[in-house]
């Protein structure tokens, strides 16, 4: 026994590591293979040839190990590896292996091969073949019968086995030949019992004893059959029958009883005397088995008790016929019913049952809408079974009952927003009114479906972006996104410039949709152009498709691409020369000439600095950094030279500065000369100071238009404000150039200035500054300051600029802090 058990765990952990095998590298059966034979085939019979049926190839079944690896039925059964035949290992007894009562008997067989591995599966059907006869559980009955009883009475007598089934099982019994009884057949939960039925009056005097023989014969081919002997004493009359003292018996327990409670107590008695009256109770051997396993009769007393707990979900009453039989010879008997109605106790919860869920609704579905339909049920009865349901509450559904009884309908009861709840778990609560209650919970996930009810958004609006100048044309200059609550395609977003914004901007601009990467197509100049605007509109791919709009705001940074044009000296042949005369009694401070230079950049890229490059006599010439003045340093001497030569470098303040020079050649004459030279020379040079003059002039005349539409634009916007504001005094300590133009102008609520990158700003910036360009906070003026900049406009104008405290403080100045 010891060593099978241990072949037994080995075979076990052999087939799960074949099987692991084959989860891992194998492959599903392709095909069930089913065969039929009858039980009882002797060792080695084929059932079919397995190899030949899967389509397996019959010279590589030794390499690929076809064999059984079913589990413990295996041992029936085994493929033969040189030709794939399926053979009885050893005969199989089907009413072993399987009950006798069942019609089919299956056998699962798993057939393994390797190298690839497969595994198949054959089921063997096993037929009943009729190899065994009835037999009776006891070859021998007695019977005793007065002689007085009537015709028609009926015996019961035992019943035969047979442990075949179908066909081969018990079909009928037949009784040997006698003139005074007869057998009947009947049928009870699927047996068939013999009765034998007195059908003739018996005298004792003639006859005391009968012996009979009953034959159980099945419907096999040939039958088998089994015999029963039976004899039959014919007693003196016993011509009382116990009585019951009721027919019949009710009485009502509680489904939770314990075991060994007495149920009721029956009572019969018999008026004859001696054993005649002497009384045995039993329970019909009629009753269903089952009922005969939950009662148990106490054949002296007739106290019927408890043997196994009762259940009123399984049965609700249960009718007992007992039988009375005194001692008489023969035995007279009586019966009675025993009605045992079972009650019911609260000890089943409700089930729930969801026989239809919607898992996923859309969030547009409106207030009614069905999303699921659910049935609860309570096994218990009355009030037991009576229930209550509800749902979570602070969820916007509702249970709706229905037309039928404990049916109800999941349906909303208010509007759905997938953006604020993504899902929701709601309980079915099932309450049954029990005491006490018992509940059920069943949990439903209802998830929300998006629809298309977002539009996309952009975190601000508008948008402000700042561009170098000189960009490269066809790169990405800046890059914009929009959010969308939406998922899914109603959250793809693409992107496109709104026509609206005019021609021109669709033809520098192009717009990625998908990514919404502003491409410029061309270069920008900040000299031409400083700012403009456009709207993208950003569209989802929803259906219908929603969209939403912003205002761009591109400004355009200056950078130092422009380098000093020198506007006076100019000779006749366009260079940056010139001669000048000067007397030679002048004193020192004497203003010898003064270098004109012009840069089309602003701010610091358009601060102009002078320096002198070369000189002949550093003693004598004097150079003002910022205003491009040249002054003597003293009086000439007789030793001085009569000519000198001058390179002057002027540069501005860019990052990368650019720089332009020019030549001044000084000739020192004596007083009279001077004057002679200068009539000559003014003579001389009319037609080329007229050529400067016509620049000059159109400097002059952009540069005061630009001022005066600045001054105009200035005082609209103060006029235009209820309150007077104005703008931080940007102070530069580090400052060290001359002064240069700048340009401010304003956007909604903020104002802006063009500057220099390299301006010192400090705390004047605020939020929203970007390279040379600076936002301006407001701030309220005093109401001295306002008076002041009223009474002196000129140095209040000096008051504001980053070079204030380079020029010299006008005498008539009071303003504070002003250098």
């Amino acid at each position: 026994m010891g060593r099978e058990k241990q072949r037994g765990w080995s075979g076990h952990l052999w087939l799960v590591f074949q099987l692991c095998l084959m989860l891992i590298f194998g492959r599903e059966a392709t095909a069930e293979l089913r065969y039929s034979i009858p039980e009882e085939m002797r060792e080695g019979a084929s059932v079919g040839n397995v190899a030949k049926d899967l389509g397996l190839d019959k010279s590589s079944l030794m390499d690929r190990r076809l064999r059984v690896v079913s589990g413990s039925k295996d041992a029936y059964f085994d493929v033969n590896p040189d030709n794939g035949a399926l053979q009885v290992r050893k005969k199989i007894d089907r009413e072993e292996m399987c009950q006798s009562s069942t019609t089919t008997c299956p056998i699962e067989l798993k057939i393994l091969v390797e190298n690839p591995l497969e595994v198949h599966y054959v089921i063997i059907e096993i037929t009943d073949v009729n190899d065994h006869s009835p037999v009776f559980s006891e070859d021998e009955q007695s019977i005793e019968i007065a002689e007085q009883t009537s015709p028609g009475t009926r015996f019961e007598l035992h019943a035969a086995r047979d442990l075949d089934a179908g066909v081969n099982s018990i079909r009928t019994y037949i009784l040997s030949s006698n003139d005074h009884f007869d057998i009947e057949t009947s049928q009870n939960d699927g047996d068939k019992r013999p009765l034998l039925v007195l059908k003739k009056p018996l005298d004792r005097e003639q006859q005391n004893k009968h012996l009979l023989c009953v034959t159980a014969v099945d419907g096999g081919k040939p039958p088998r059959s089994g015999t029963l002997n039976i004899s039959i004493t014919v007693l003196d009359i016993n011509d009382n029958r116990p009585q019951f003292s009721q027919d019949t018996y009710q009485i009502e327990i509680y489904e939770n009883v314990t075991i060994g409670t007495v149920v009721t107590r029956v009572s019969a008695v018999d008026p004859d005397e001696g054993t005649n009256g002497e009384i045995k109770y039993s329970l019909s051997k009629t009753l269903a088995r089952k009922v005969q396993d939950i009662f148990q009769l106490d054949n002296l007393s007739g106290k019927i008790t408890l043997k196994k707990p009762l259940d009123y979900e399984d049965s609700d009453m249960y009718r007992l016929d007992v039988q009375a039989s005194d001692k008489g010879s023969p035995p007279l008997t009586s019966r009675c019913r025993v009605i045992v109605k079972i009650k019911d106790i609260n000890d089943n919860a409700p089930e729930i049952e969801v026989t239809s869920l919607s898992k996923t609704v859309p969030e547009d579905s409106k207030p009614g809408t069905v999303i699921s339909l659910i049935s609860v049920s309570d096994k218990d009865s009355g009030v037991n079974g009576k229930i209550i349901s509800s749902l979570t509450e602070n969820v916007p559904f509702e249970l709706k009952p229905s037309y039928k009884e404990n049916t109800y309908s999941v349906v909303t009861k208010g509007f759905l927003d997938r953006e604020q709840v993504t899902y929701y778990e709601i309980s079915v609560k099932a309450t049954d009114c029990g005491e006490p209650p018992l509940s059920t919970v069943r949990n439903l996930i209802i998830h929300i479906s998006d629809v298309n009810d977002n539009r996309p958004h952009f975190s601000e609006s508008p948008l402000k972006f700042y561009l170098l100048e000189n960009n490269i044309a066809g790169k990405s200059i800046f890059s914009l996104s929009a959010k969308d609550n939406d998922v899914n395609e109603n959250a793809v977003i693409l992107y496109n410039i709104a026509r609206g914004g005019g021609p021109d901007i669709l033809s520098f601009l192009n717009i990625n949709s998908e990514t919404g990467d502003i491409v410029a197509l061309k270069s920008f100049d900040f000299e031409a152009v400083k700012t403009f605007q456009f709207q993208v509109v950003a569209t989802d791919s929803g259906t219908p498709s929603l969209s939403s709009n912003v205002t761009v705001h591109v400004f355009i940074l200056d950078q130092n691409d422009n380098a000093p044009v020198i506007l006076y000296p100019v000779s006749s042949n366009g260079s940056a020369e010139g001669v000048e005369e000067i007397p030679r009694n002048v004193h020192a401070g004497h203003l010898v000439t003064k270098v004109r230079a012009y840069d089309a950049d602003i701010g610091y890229n358009g601060w102009l600095l002078f320096s002198l490059q070369e000189v002949s006599d550093h003693s004598l010439f004097g150079l003002d950094r910022y205003t491009g003045q040249i002054r003597t340093l003293r009086s000439f001497t007789e030793t001085d030279e009569a000519e000198h030569k001058l390179l002057i470098l002027v540069k501005d303040n860019g990052n990368v500065s650019l720089s332009a020079t020019a030549t001044v050649m000084v000739k020192v004459v004596e007083p009279k000369e001077a004057f002679a030279a200068s009539d000559v020379q003014s003579a001389a040079k009319d037609d080329e100071d007229s050529d400067v003059t016509f620049y000059l002039m159109i400097t002059l005349g952009a540069v005061s238009l630009l001022f005066v539409i600045s001054i105009i634009v200035l005082i609209a916007m103060q006029c235009s404000k209820s309150t007077d504001y104005t703008s931080k005094y940007l102070q530069e300590p580090n400052y060290d150039g001359t002064l240069c133009h700048s340009i401010q102008y304003r956007s909604g609520d903020k104002r802006y200035m063009l500057v220099g990158p390299r301006m010192s700003i400090g705390s004047t910036i605020v939020p929203g500054s970007h390279a040379n360009t600076l936002v301006l906070p407001d701030r309220r003026r005093t109401s001295e300051e306002v008076r002041h900049e009223q009474a002196f406009p000129l140095c209040a104008q000096l008051s504001k600029s980053p070079w204030q405290h380079r020029l010299n403080k006008p005498a008539s100045c009071p303003i504070k802090g002003y250098v």
